[in-house]
């Protein structure tokens, strides 16, 4: 493939000591192992001469890469899109409602005042509008396969969100996380009352329940992957051993060890050293399981 021997020809010329390119996956994924140069550097001269192609890259030692435990954000990492905008769409706020996320997801607005300001526009919308958002919502490609992949190998799967309980809950039963931490809405006969229950999870609290996570399965942070998109998954993404930025505003990307812009989320278990006969491929649905 053209675009790893541009990749080895580049490591090469900077005197690294290179093994034969392993392919974890035909045409998707692949493993360059190289000695005798710092992986930054490697990376560096690894992603010029990659240059625009669509591809992603990581350097990092193999020792320790499988992980024991994942923390993932919902909305715009596991979800495609971010469901509080698409329950504004049910009160013909979703252009007001999406702007107010994008800044914060960008950094610009607290996230927890940016909630309850979008939160209580969202007051007397009945609850089966809620059901009607979750029927529309879509499940990013290799989510499911991400979960149940590490599940398979013995890791602990942790959805951690600033999302709500009445999505959350069933988009954990319907891919297989084994915990699931977010925010509650007030709902008061039949309606959400404009009120997000405190107290309320925001970045802070996602670093926290990573630590917490951790320090309960008696695991290192380093032994822990982190994936998320915005300015509120910063804090767990620095923590974890490798804090992945799917697809991710700039206020997180430029934190993060490994930036997934190309790959779906099967790119967090080759990152891993997972190879594709290893993976437990399954649908990325949220028809909940029989």
């Amino acid at each position: 493939m053209v675009v790893v021997d541009t990749a080895v020809t580049a490591l090469a010329r900077a005197n690294a000591k290179l093994d034969k390119p392993d392919w974890l996956a035909k045409k998707r994924a692949v493993d360059i192992r190289f000695d005798r140069l710092q992986p930054l550097k490697a990376l560096q001269l690894a992603r010029a001469a990659i240059g625009d192609l669509p591809y992603d890259s990581y350097a990092q030692p193999i020792e320790g890469r499988r992980k024991k435990l994942l923390v993932a954000d919902m909305d715009s990492t596991i979800l495609v899109g971010e469901t509080i905008d698409e329950l504004a769409a049910e009160v013909g706020k979703k252009a007001e409602i999406a702007r107010i996320t994008a800044l914060a997801m960008d950094g610009k607005l607290k996230y927890a005042e940016s909630l309850k300001q979008r939160v209580n526009a969202l007051a007397g919308l009945w609850v089966d509008k809620l059901d009607a958002t979750y029927a529309r919502l879509a499940v990013s490609a290799g989510a499911a396969t991400l979960v149940a992949t590490m599940e398979k190998h013995g890791a602990l799967t942790v959805l951690v969100t600033g999302g709500f309980t009445y999505f959350t809950d069933r988009v954990a039963a319907a891919l297989g996380f084994d915990r699931v931490h977010a925010n509650e809405l007030e709902i008061v006969g039949g309606k959400l009352t404009g009120v997000v229950k405190e107290p309320i999870l925001d970045g802070n609290a996602k670093r926290t329940v990573l630590e917490q996570t951790a320090r309960e399965l008696k695991i290192e942070l380093r032994e822990a992957v982190a994936v998320g998109d915005g300015a509120n998954d910063r804090g767990m993404i620095e923590g974890a051993g490798l804090g992945v930025a799917y697809r991710a505003k700039p206020a997180l990307a430029d934190y993060a060890d490994a930036r997934l812009d190309h790959a779906d989320l099967t790119g967090l278990l080759y990152l891993q050293g997972y190879r594709e006969d290893e993976l437990v491929v399954r649908p990325d649905t949220l028809t909940p399981p029989a």
